[in-house]
């Protein structure tokens, strides 16, 4: 009864996490052989495409922490979410890059002139893998972000669950243990091999 209810629950958790294990597989791939992508593409560097320009009116005290400045144009602009910040107002620019696994966003604002150009990342497969691979969750303050920190929270334990359920329907199955433990032996010895020699 017990080997059955692990059986099935080691099946329909990869079913149900197929698309997480597949992602994780394809981005690492990409990264592994990134300068092959990077001649593919012609650069590693990302391409943008403007979306708009317009002159931003916004108000902010001198010496206003930049974290706080990107936040209030996000809003204005209706893109509040995750992102990062990079410049200051006094070095005559702040460019936001707004989170997005698909499409990116660049937004450079200039406070001398109250020039903000949107741009949005033009999209390659490599670049939407690897922001996949990387993306991360917890403490950015959006539900959204936290959700996906969950499922893959979910894929970790789904993981290490896979492992030790196979072990134990490995060991279930009687006629498997001889082939079963040559190649757990082999994995262990490969594995050990590159920890020590890489």
């Amino acid at each position: 009864m017990f080997s059955k209810v692990v059986r099935k629950i080691h099946m329909y958790l990869a079913l149900f996490l197929t698309p997480w294990v597949l992602m994780y597989g394809l981005s690492t791939a990409a990264m592994n052989h990134r300068d092959f992508l990077k001649d593919l593409y012609d650069s590693s560097a990302p391409k943008y495409e403007s979306i708009s320009s317009l002159t931003y009116d916004g108000k902010f005290t001198d010496g206003a922490d930049s974290r706080l400045v990107a936040e209030q144009i996000l809003d204005d602009l209706g893109m509040a979410g995750s992102h990062r910040v990079r410049g200051k107002l006094e070095s005559g620019r702040i460019q936001i890059f707004r989170d997005d696994p698909v499409s990116p966003k660049r937004i450079t604002y200039r406070p001398e002139s109250g020039e903000l150009v949107v741009e949005r990342e033009v999209f390659r497969a490599p670049s939407f893998l690897e922001r996949m691979h990387r993306r991360r969750g917890y403490g950015k303050g959006f539900l959204v972000d936290d959700s996906w920190a969950v499922s893959v929270d979910l894929v970790i334990f789904a993981m290490i669950f896979w492992v030790l359920s196979g072990l134990w329907l490995w060991w279930e199955l009687k006629v498997t243990r001889k082939y079963g433990l040559a190649c757990l032996t082999g994995g262990l010895a490969v594995f050990g091999m590159f920890l020590f020699t890489i």
